[in-house]
């Protein structure tokens, strides 16, 4: 019987250890075994789940990766669910994607236990003990796989579709640009309902049969531990994170920073994703470690479709160029295909890595490509000397003032310069005279005292004058999803 493309993989490193944690270690044959149990009791007697959704709710480890594969071996689709989403948004995705099961660690399955009875759903305990395996179905890489529901900092979450074959061509572009290798080892501290962690991280090492270190959290004094003890060849994060950790180096004595640095420059890839990364912090990074952090650009929608060079410059404020077997293009407003540099454009990917559908939304669906498969992004790039730039959403990071077209992006780089700025989030807000008044949301170090004309006043040798933000408000902590991306719809109610 043919294997779906991860299960083939996993068969040819079946005794070397995919997930290691301080209680054991965990191969790739239990993996197998476990998943396969696992459908077994998915199936309970069906031939095929024909795509029937079903919905993951688990910490980062081995037990989720065997449900997954379980689901998938079973025919099923994968609906993953935040661990730290409320019960109206966990109601949200089942309804939404018509799930007809959970699977849940103990202790989440405690938790959506009333969801899913009040919903009639089968809840399955994936710490349970599953019985022998049985016959499992045929599967081809065209069946649906996932419907991964995006961040909704923008709008309601969409169930992003994919296939197994869109999650193998995103996993084999990932695996070429950034040369993976059987003998990587990684941790995995990112969310699991995210394509962070779920394709960049766990898929791509199970993929090259590497080893994976899982925590339920980013555990910083376990994490930099092992870092100083060389327990990786690899490291992905989002900014957050580096940020986190350039104030834990800072802070550190001397001799422990020398350590932990020490374990950072052993390295050989640092990643740096899901939000943009201010050029300050990259900067920052390889001042205090030497190592030059690897930005990469992609949505729920493509999986990654641009990315810095694994061998080559690494330009901080750029996320590279087109990934293996991508194509990437900037289309204007007026519809011309950009060819000159220096001009901003959408950015629209096509490709086998890109998704089929969004679920029971066929005029979202619709909307959201050109003709020839071009995926309209919405956000907007600039290529710069042959590097993207990206200069944000369409919708919230492109502030239209006084007839020019601003990346909030751009300026919140620029403020972060301040001194006494530690965070920001820069938009657009509603004004008679201009438009839209560039406005700005800031966290100071310590709190700091800072006001508008003190403000403006610094940014005028920093930037354009129709750039430097007229409204300002300081607030103790901006708005986040799970994966530290600011939401910016509930940034603007920050200025009532």
């Amino acid at each position: 019987m043919p294997d779906l493309p991860l299960i083939a993989r996993a068969r040819a490193h079946a005794s070397s250890v995919a997930f290691r944690t301080p209680q054991g270690a965990t191969t790739y044959q239990d993996l197998l075994d476990r998943s396969a149990a696992l459908a077994t009791v998915l199936l309970a007697g069906a031939d095929d789940l024909r795509e029937a959704r079903v919905a993951l709710l688990a910490p980062a480890g081995a037990a989720y990766v065997a449900a997954q594969w379980g689901l998938w071996r079973a025919g099923a689709v994968k609906v993953p669910i935040c661990l730290t989403a409320t019960e109206p948004e966990w109601e949200y995705s089942l309804t939404d994607s018509g799930a007809s099961a959970v699977m849940a660690d103990a202790a989440s399955a405690k938790r959506i236990a009333p969801l899913c009875a009040r919903l009639g759903l089968r809840l399955i305990d994936i710490d349970a003990p599953a019985g022998q395996a049985g016959k499992l179905p045929e599967l081809t890489p065209a069946r649906r796989a996932m419907i991964l529901y995006t961040s909704g900092t923008t709008s309601k979450p969409k169930g992003v579709v994919t296939t197994h074959a869109h999650i193998a061509a995103q996993i084999e572009s990932l695996i070429k640009a950034w040369e993976w290798q059987a003998t990587d080892r990684i941790p995995l501290f990112l969310p699991m309902h995210h394509i962070h962690g779920i394709i960049n991280v766990t898929s791509c090492a199970l993929w090259a049969g590497a080893t994976i270190e899982p925590f339920a959290k980013f555990d910083q004094p376990a994490i930099l531990e092992r870092v100083k003890a060389d327990a990786y060849t690899l490291f992905m994060a989002v900014p957050t994170i580096y940020v986190k950790l350039i104030q834990a180096l800072e802070a550190a004595p001397a001799a422990e920073r020398a350590a932990i640095v020490g374990g950072f420059q052993r390295l050989r890839l640092m990643v740096s994703g899901s939000a943009a990364l201010p050029a300050s912090v990259h900067e920052q990074w390889t001042a205090l470690t030497g190592q030059k952090l690897l930005e990469r650009y992609g949505m729920t929608e493509i999986g990654m479709a641009i990315s810095n060079p694994l061998r080559g410059e690494r330009r901080p404020g750029a996320v590279g160029q087109a990934l293996p077997g991508v194509e990437v293009r900037l289309k204007a407003e007026n519809g011309d295909i950009i060819t000159a540099e220096d001009t901003p454009g959408e950015i629209q990917v096509r490709g086998p890595n890109v998704f089929t559908e969004y679920w029971g939304k066929p005029a979202a669906t619709a909307e959201s490509f050109e003709a020839g498969g071009w995926y309209r992004t919405g956000d907007m790039a600039v290529l710069e000397t042959g590097y993207y730039r990206i200069m944000g959403r369409l919708s919230v990071d492109i502030i239209k003032s006084g007839g020019y077209k601003l990346s909030a992006l751009e300026i919140e780089a620029a403020l972060l310069e301040h001194p006494d700025i530690a965070e920001c989030a820069v938009l657009g807000l509603p004004d008679d005279t201009w438009g839209e008044a560039v406005s700005a949301a800031v966290v100071t170090k310590n709190g700091a005292a800072l006001a508008l004309p003190a403000l403006r006043e610094w940014c005028k040798s920093r930037l354009s004058v129709y750039k430097v933000p007229q409204r300002l408000v300081v607030v103790k902590e901006l708005p986040r999803n799970a994966m530290g991306k600011v939401t910016k719809p509930a940034v603007r109610g920050l200025f009532g």
